[in-house]
């Protein structure tokens, strides 16, 4: 009986030493080799270099990237791409006039809004298509329903009429059209942006499901970004 005993605890000790160190392994060796981060959108191309893995020459790929652009916020401040060096941005387009679907968009994007406020690496933008109507001092009348989100992490934006719908089509790869002077065609989408201003996703802002995803996959940005800072030159 005594030796089944000392047994037993000669187990329980080996689990004891031996299990921490496999979750060590897990996490470190083959956590980097599981690690799958989000999709790259838009057009794509090779760069010419190359990288090396598992001793294997891998061509490197050039992505689609956001230009340089520059717009005012709802407190006439200048807010350019500059700002948001190695930060995480949602951006997503509406008009104050906007029936029903802008209010269910801006209503989803609040709640975004409200589990990173505490996060200095996330923000929201909100991109005006009536840019002609949409000035700084009616941005900011429209931003004070949104008052329960702290101050600079969700803007709204808008700028001179080429500007923006430049930007929607060629920077966000997405539709932004004036029909008339009261209706716009626009995408619905929530789009995420990377710390290096990639396209990394495209959620539909009215779907619930589509945006209790998208948290998901800031979350799983988030913990890319911060594997790239702690990671050796």
């Amino acid at each position: 009986m005594r030796n089944s005993g000392l047994g037993k605890k000669l187990i329980i000790l080996v689990l004891i030493l031996a299990v921490p160190g496999f979750l060590y392994y897990l996490l470190t060796v083959g956590g980097k080799n599981r690690y799958k981060g989000l999709n790259y959108f838009g057009p794509k191309k090779l760069s010419g270099s190359f990288h090396k893995f598992h001793g294997e020459k891998i061509p490197d790929t050039t992505y689609h990237k956001l230009p340089d652009f520059s717009l005012s916020d709802q407190y006439g401040k200048p807010v350019t791409t500059a700002g948001f060096e190695k930060k995480i941005f949602i951006a997503s387009f509406f008009y104050t006039g906007c029936p029903d679907v802008c209010k269910n968009i801006n209503d989803n994007v609040r709640k975004l809004a409200l589990n990173y406020r505490k996060n200095d690496m996330v923000y929201f933008l909100s991109i005006s298509v009536d840019p002609q109507h949409d000035t700084p001092e009616k941005l900011k009348e429209y931003a004070t329903r949104y008052k329960d989100i702290p101050a600079g992490k969700w803007l709204f934006l808008t700028g001179d009429t080429s500007s923006v719908y430049n930007l929607a089509r060629n920077g966000f790869l997405v539709n932004a059209l004036k029909v008339n002077d009261k209706e716009f065609v626009f995408s619905d989408k929530l789009i995420l942006i990377d710390a290096e201003k990639h396209i990394r996703g495209y959620y539909t802002g009215t779907s619930a499901p589509e945006v209790n995803k998208l948290n998901d996959e800031i979350k799983v940005q988030i913990a890319e970004e911060l594997r790239k800072i702690k990671a050796p030159n």
